[in-house]
């Protein structure tokens, strides 16, 4: 009898797991019928909880036959319970519709399920601001700070991290998974111009400091930013825009195929903007910009989702440039003056995305994107004035056509060993830049070319693949363990040299990550953050280094919280560490390599979002560094322009009745221009108001930038230049003045 006794018990076991059943569903935006991804659904009182793929599916299986309770719940959604009854050997389906409420500081929870893409502060952000324009996209990231120094049409000088990033050497800028920067640029390695992103079509945005996310490669040093775009529009809008300085804007989004395309899970929208603007110049700049966008999404299988985006953006400016201290302390021009007022630029740039989602039915996701974009950059500078070229100045033309080709591909499944889960990522990703007719030359006027200091053509090519395990051992611990790949070919032919000389260098470089986390419960959680990064660096550099030391890398760490000491009060808070190698660097101002060495940087970043009454939030972040180079002399070991103490903060209002808006401020303090900190970049402390009234059918919008007045250097460099007359170069601060008091105000209407 005891000999079948175990299988007896086994028996009885297979016949009780045969008569489980469990539960699947769809859970989806009820305003745009668009799938909804990242929703928490939880079986009430049992503890099992998941999170909606990428089609908005979430399944539990094992389940014993017996009614449940399903909560679903999604930030800036309200809240939704679900009665269901499982039956013996059935998988029980439905689907929800989670509706747009206010957010409510005290349903967020720290979850353990999303502990390694887990951004509550940026999710609440973007709920919470107002976005009147596309700089401000940028400053959703907490401690980013972004300076104009080219009259608008230009790419934004970034800081984050004790990093003066240029405009992009150092952070990754995506937007629906497409590269926005530019490598081998003709101004700058990874620039990275956003200004073809209309801001009333971002939906969100996704960011990580640190080189610690194993599908991100080139460039994320400091960080990553990936914008995502609506899928889908609730509904169809125009917005009129008019301020001061003779601004003027227009904004339109047509939802195309209305109700009848989501009935089919289809949509589709058309939007377009048109941007004129003097701006406070004493040279007035005739900014204009132009962009069109349209967006499909529809299923091509149940399973299967496709998205397409193409989009075009056109941009004309003139620019007052940097002016130097001097020139305005002696009066010889005005605070918003210029010593060349014939600077000024044009870029256009057209792209074509195409992004492809399946969920088999075994639950795998499989990611295949493709993307294009043809782009022409034109930029007239002068920053030193007549230092070189004391009779016709110092002007430059920067100058480029390109197309870039490429693809970014992934596979990811779920399996469970015992208690945990493991999400294991495997991708691959290519992308090719071709440009014709780089230039750098000596210009005057913008018309007269003096001589050409650089001249010729690039094709650089960055293949990669990855492996990223993802393991949940517990509701409270957490492990994501990846490496990566990048090949890199960087091509460069010389049109300068007769014949044309041709140069080609390969390299290629592996990058490991390792993060932990810990949730303690849903209002404590830790979490460890460790990695490689690194950027590349301008073919033109790459190929006179015939490949050598070219690919520097970033080692970094983060030691981080995230707490919920009380239910309206959240904070995130992380002691951080960034080593980088040496690197070479291409400036493309000059045309010329300089080595810059190792460096390192240390601080920390503390961000609190505070839930004052039912309508009132109130946000602050601040931001530390100290960033030195390494193996040189104390005291000549600054590292010019990069920050060391930023804070960002304001007040947002979300009402019933229609109002709703926010006061925000931001500083930098004063850091040092050069390095040995003998000149001095300055603080500034700027205030902005944004005011809405806004009822079903329209919105009246109030945008007041720099409230106060204050009068500010916006961008500021160390430079060397000499004016017309001067006898011999001045080395001091050259700097763009910051938006006087500027309002505009805007009409919405919505049908």
């Amino acid at each position: 009898m005891r000999r079948f006794l175990p299988l007896f018990l086994v028996l009885i076991s297979l016949q009780a797991y045969a008569h489980l059943g469990g539960i699947s569903g769809v859970v989806y935006d009820q305003t745009t019928n668009v799938p909804l991804r990242g929703v928490t659904v939880q079986l009430t009182g049992l503890g099992k909880a998941t999170l909606t793929n990428e089609l908005g599916q979430f399944r539990f299986t094992g389940l014993v036959a017996a009614p449940y309770k399903i909560e679903l719940s999604h930030l800036g959604f309200k809240t939704q319970t679900i009665a269901v009854t499982v039956l013996d050997d059935q998988t029980t389906s439905l689907k929800a519709y989670l509706t747009s409420a206010s957010v409510e500081l005290s349903e967020v929870v720290v979850s353990s399920q999303r502990a390694h893409d887990q951004q509550l502060i940026s999710s609440l952000d973007i709920k919470l601001r107002p976005i009147v324009n596309s700089q401000e996209i940028l400053r959703l990231v907490p401690g980013l700070f972004i300076g104009q120094h080219a009259g608008g049409g230009k790419a934004e000088q970034i800081f984050l991290r004790g990093f003066d990033l240029d405009h992009g050497t150092d952070i990754r800028l995506t937007v629906d998974g497409m590269p926005v920067n530019m490598v081998s640029h003709a101004h700058g390695q990874g620039y990275a111009d956003l200004h073809f992103v209309i801001p009333e079509l971002v939906e969100g945005a996704d960011f990580k400091k640190g080189p610690y996310t194993t599908d991100k490669g080139n460039l994320a040093t400091a960080g990553w930013v990936d914008f995502r775009t609506k899928t889908a529009l609730d509904r169809s809008f125009v917005k009129l825009e008019a301020g001061q300085y003779n601004t003027y804007r227009a904004v339109a989004g047509l939802d195309l195929l209305g109700q009848r395309g989501r009935a089919k899970n289809q949509s589709a929208y058309l939007a377009s903007e048109y941007s004129y603007s003097d701006s406070y110049f004493d040279n007035p700049q005739h900014f204009k910009r132009l962009n069109v966008v349209g967006k499909y999404h529809g299923h091509l299988t149940p399973n299967t989702n496709l998205t397409l985006t193409g989009s075009t953006f056109w941009s004309k400016w003139n620019h007052s440039g940097q002016i130097p201290d001097r020139a305005v302390e002696s009066g010889l021009i005005g605070w918003f003056g210029s010593i060349d007022p014939t600077e000024g630029g044009e870029t256009s740039r057209t792209n074509v995305n195409a992004q492809l989602v399946t969920v088999t039915p075994k639950n795998h996701v499989i990611k295949n994107q493709f993307f294009y974009s043809n782009y022409n950059f034109e930029l007239y500078s002068n920053f030193t004035f007549f230092r070189n070229d004391s009779i016709n100045g110092d002007q430059i033309r920067q100058k480029e056509h390109r197309n870039l080709f490429g693809y970014n591909g992934s596979y990811s499944a779920q399996t469970y060993l015992g208690k945990s889960r493991w999400t294991t990522t495997l991708g691959a990703q290519y992308r090719q830049d071709i440009t014709h007719h780089t230039e750098l030359s000596h210009t005057k006027n913008r018309v007269e070319t003096l001589n050409p200091v650089q001249f010729g053509n690039v094709n650089e090519i960055n293949a990669a693949a990855y492996a990223d395990e993802l393991i949940q051992f517990s509701d409270h611990f957490s492990l994501n363990a990846g490496v990566r790949l990048d090949y890199f070919r960087s091509q460069y032919e010389d049109l300068l040299t007769t014949p044309a000389l041709t140069k080609r260098a390969t390299q290629a470089i592996v990058s490991p990550k390792l993060n932990l986390y810990y949730t303690l419960n849903p209002h404590f959680q830790l979490y460890l953050n460790t990695g490689k990064g690194f950027h590349s660096n301008d073919a033109r550099v790459v190929v006179a280094q015939d490949g050598r030391e070219i690919l520097p890398g970033a080692y970094g760490s983060d030691l981080g919280v995230i707490v919920k000491p009380f239910p309206r009060l959240l904070i995130n808070a992380a002691a951080w560490y960034l080593w980088l190698e040496q690197e070479f660097v291409y400036v493309g101002d000059e045309g010329v390599v300089e080595p810059s060495g190792r460096s390192r940087r240390q601080g920390i970043d503390v961000s609190a979002r505070y839930q004052l009454t039912k309508n009132v939030y109130a946000d602050v972040d601040l931001n530390t560094a100290r960033p030195r180079a390494i193996g040189v002399e104390a005291g000549q070991n600054y590292l010019p322009l990069a920050p060391t103490f930023t804070s960002t903060g304001g007040l947002s209002l979300q009402t019933s009745s229609g109002l709703n808006g926010s006061i925000r401020y931001r500083y930098i303090g004063s850091r040092p221009a050069n390095e040995d900190n003998s000149i001095v970049a300055q603080a500034y402390f700027v205030t902005d108001l944004q005011a809405n009234y806004t009822k079903r059918n329209y919105n009246v919008g109030l945008s007041i930038q720099n409230l106060l007045n204050t009068r500010w250097k916006e961008t500021q460099f160390a430079t060397e230049s000499r004016l017309q007359g001067e006898a011999a170069p001045v080395d001091e601060i050259h700097f763009t003045p910051g938006t006087p008091f500027f309002a505009r105000l805007s009409l919405t209407w919505f049908w």
